[in-house]
């Protein structure tokens, strides 16, 4: 079960005016399977996006990535589960391209202005035709209060379905901010195989709306492995509408975008975290903090080192205090002058390494007291500069092999 995430209340997921969604049953993989979904946005929204760096990226990326460039005014989203659409050439791209077309005539909107997603596996033929023929079941089921329903069809091998609201207060106006996600395995930067979308009320030019929604993201869904995999299809897309009222937030000191920046931010993390709390077979959430670098860079990339490490993730499965392997994985993470002698490692409250090697007074029972919690924190301090970063991680349990042993049947 997920570590610590709590079932959503469709009650406290706020509808953002300007946005709906419908969501219907393609039978992509499983007959009677919720699988597609669609989101229809208002004129004069603004929409950016980020996207995997993986070479391999999928049609429906590489489609959304050319229409957000050519500045098309983004009417609609189409998101399909059960099928990623990845490793599919350019008959991928045909396939995408067809349900953009049958999903704009469904809306009245040209083929442009709407961003395709696909989930799934990969390397298999998108079955387009059972897509096109769900969309006039999901636009009859438009309305601005399915974001639950939507958290829900968008996942893959997730057990539980992501979503979190925010509100708050802009220029005398209440600013909404709502966000679902999906993941559990492949998760790894950049970006996290996740999908996330994040809408909010606001008025807010695009160019300060992209830069938003890249910061929101390198501290978010750019922080969190599960196994190491980066996905071919993640995407994440920020949505605003400008229904709120405010006057547009056109200036990146200003008071008022501080504020959206840091809800927005706050529903990214949310949803990221929740990715790693329901990653695949998981049973410890581990938050890892590296502070005291030469660079951000270097932070992240310990934490990525100790994050992604197969043997740190099993022993931390079997409560195993064996917590050498935290030391060989900052070791390994590419820092060629580091010097280990000015390292410390804690866990939780308890200092286990100092100068290079084990703290003295460290003994493995007030380890295995820790080790014993479902969620647990690692502080390393690098002690060579001002900066820091934090990774969030899961540990590797059994069931993450059954899991992705079966997941094509």
């Amino acid at each position: 079960m997920p570590v610590n995430l709590a079932p959503i209340d469709p009650s406290l997921l706020f509808p953002v005016a300007g946005v709906e969604i419908g969501i219907a049953s393609a039978g992509i993989k499983k007959v009677g399977r919720r699988d597609t979904t669609i989101f229809t946005i208002a004129a004069g929204s603004r929409v950016a996006g980020v996207f995997t760096l993986n070479r391999f990226c999928a049609a429906p990326v590489r489609l959304c990535q050319e229409y957000l460039a050519a500045n098309n005014a983004i009417r609609a989203l189409v998101i399909n589960t059960g099928n990623a659409n990845a490793g599919t050439g350019l008959d991928g791209l045909a396939r995408a391209e067809k349900i953009c077309a049958a999903t704009a005539e469904q809306l009245g909107v040209s083929s442009q202005q709407v961003l395709p997603f696909s989930t799934g596996v990969i390397l298999e033929p998108l079955p387009f035709e059972k897509i096109i023929g769900a969309l006039p079941a999901a636009k009859a089921d438009l309305s601005p209060a399915n974001w639950a329903q939507a958290a829900e069809a968008i996942m893959t091998t997730d057990i539980a379905p992501k979503a979190t609201s925010k509100q708050i207060t802009i220029a005398g106006k209440t600013i909404t901010v709502t966000g679902i996600s999906k993941g559990s395995g492949m998760i790894h930067p950049n970006m996290a195989t996740m999908l996330g979308f994040v809408a909010t009320d606001a008025a807010i030019s695009q160019e300060l709306l992209q830069g938003m929604l890249k910061r929101a993201a390198d501290l978010s869904f750019n922080s969190i492995t599960v196994d190491g995999d980066t996905s071919t299809n993640d995407s994440y897309i920020a949505i605003a509408t400008g229904q709120a009222g405010n006057p547009e937030i056109v200036d990146a000191n200003s008071a008022d975008y501080l504020a959206l920046q840091t809800a927005i931010e706050e529903v990214s993390h949310f949803l990221a975290q929740a990715i790693v709390r329901d990653g695949e077979g998981a049973t410890k959430f581990m938050t890892i903090k590296v502070a005291g670098g030469a660079s951000y860079d270097e932070c992240k990339a310990v934490g990525y080192a100790i994050g992604r490490s197969p043997l740190v993730k099993t022993a931390f499965f079997a409560s195993d205090p064996n917590l050498g392997r935290i030391l060989a994985a900052i070791g390994y993470a590419g820092i060629l002058d580091l010097d280990v002698d000015n390292i410390e490692v804690w866990l939780d409250d308890v200092l286990v390494a100092i100068n290079g090697g084990r703290n003295p007074e460290y003994q493995e029972s007030q380890g295995q007291t820790v080790m014993n919690q479902a969620e647990i924190c690692i502080t390393v301090k690098l002690n060579r500069g001002e900066h820091q970063a934090t990774v969030w991680t899961c540990d590797f349990s059994y069931d993450y092999v059954k899991i992705n042993a079966d997941y094509r049947s």
